[in-house]
């Protein structure tokens, strides 16, 4: 599946918010959210409007490993 050219840093925060993603913090122009499911894990997620493609591919995968989904499984959940 593709990744979207124009979504910015805020609308990701808010889709990962139903794998118990929340923003613990942000610093400047940079939030951190940390979930709970499967032990804790933190992601960084610049609050940009778009997002670069590959820093979105880099944090995706970071979460779909995190959440033992194949990256592919994960953009189809929040992007479907």
């Amino acid at each position: 599946m593709r990744l979207p050219r124009d979504l910015s840093g805020g609308q990701l925060a808010k889709l990962l918010a139903a794998y118990g993603y929340v923003i613990t913090r942000q610093t400047g122009s940079h939030m951190r959210l940390t979930t709970r499911r499967h032990g804790e894990h933190h992601i960084t997620i610049p609050a940009h409007d778009p997002l670069r493609v590959g820093t979105l591919n880099s944090i995706l995968t970071d979460a779909a490993a995190h959440l033992q989904l194949t990256k592919d499984q994960l953009l189809a959940a929040l992007f479907d």
